[in-house]
């Protein structure tokens, strides 16, 4: 219990150093957190200028973890991503030899930005390296260094010559983030943060700590009834096995076993960000949104109505009573 205590306070600084530059959007870092310490990755969506590389890379700087950025285009290669075998001649013996040149994938923390503006073939290099945290060129398997995880985000306003993420890709990040404008207050104060000087941060938590913090998270006990619940709001997304009339009448598909796990391992990370030794049903209910967003795909009558998906999940929310799974 002192060990998890002490975790929060480390992660309290983390927050408290961010916010010297990374005005409000407390809960995008909250989240992005939680899918760090859940070994995950997670997509974020938001209109340019919101401070999605800066939240990252300042993070990155407070955690020790190496940091890269990939703009994703249209003619972006797997190549770019991964890395390439290139002909050099050995200074020894003059002979020309294959040597492997690592891509910025070979990172701690890689910020994907706009995935959806490269082709299908280079959005696939990256998302099986996520999926199997190593790299394959010529036949050689290189692994990725620990931790890793990957930070994609995507415009919500220009789908033009976009291409988008199918959803058994989408399935692979465990959250979706959104990023919102900040209010009227914090736009004041993020104005007034041209005129300071550039800040530099001092590592509060080593890649050794977040690993151990990482393995810390499995052991985290959830009550049987919060399981129960858990299991439950996931299974009430798909039509063809829930009792709500609104899910069965606007949603085409729902949410796999995986969003279960991400649900579960999300809510272990969150207790411990929390400081408290067990998972809670507010941890549940915390990440919901997040975790479904992505993965409830919604049909033609929803379309029709502006029916969206929080709704949906709103209306889960309402029907699915923890209480039930706590007298069981």
């Amino acid at each position: 219990m002192d060990e998890i205590k002490e975790i929060k306070e480390k992660f309290d600084k983390v927050k408290e150093e961010l916010a010297r530059t990374i005005i409000g959007q407390q809960e995008v870092i909250n989240q992005i957190l939680i899918t760090l310490i859940s070994k995950g990755h997670a997509l974020i969506v938001g209109v340019p200028g919101l401070a999605k590389t800066m939240i990252v890379k300042n993070l990155a700087s407070l955690l020790d973890l190496d940091f890269k950025r990939i703009q994703f285009t249209p003619d972006l290669m797997p190549s770019d991503i991964t890395g390439t075998e290139m002909i050099y001649e050995n200074p020894e013996t003059k002979e020309r030899e294959f040597k492997f040149v690592k891509g910025p994938v070979f990172t701690n923390c890689l910020l994907a930005d706009e995935i959806n503006r490269t082709p299908p073939k280079t959005q696939s290099a990256l998302l099986e390296a996520m999926q199997e945290k190593r790299v394959t060129v010529a036949g050689v398997t290189y692994k990725l260094d620990e931790p890793f995880f990957v930070l994609a985000t995507q415009n919500p306003i220009e789908q033009e010559g976009t291409y988008p993420l199918p959803e058994a890709q989408l399935d692979r990040f465990m959250l979706e983030i959104r990023i919102d404008y900040p209010s009227e207050e914090e736009e004041i104060e993020i104005a007034k943060l041209v005129e300071r000087e550039e800040i530099k941060y001092k590592k509060i938590l080593s890649k050794k700590e977040i690993i151990e913090i990482q393995n810390m998270v499995k052991k985290i006990p959830v009550p049987d009834f919060v399981l129960r619940y858990a299991v439950k709001l996931i299974r009430e997304t798909r039509p063809e096995s829930t009792e709500i009339d609104f899910v069965k009448r606007y949603v085409r598909y729902g949410a796999g076993p995986r969003a279960s796990q991400f649900l579960i391992i999300g809510a272990k990370a969150r207790a411990i960000l929390k400081g408290v030794s067990s998972v809670e049903i507010e941890d549940i209910e915390y990440l919901l949104e997040p975790v479904l967003r992505h993965r409830i795909i919604l049909n033609f009558y929803a379309e029709a109505e502006n029916i969206k998906t929080k709704d949906v999940i709103e209306k889960i929310k309402e029907n699915v009573k923890w209480e039930k799974y706590a007298n069981v």
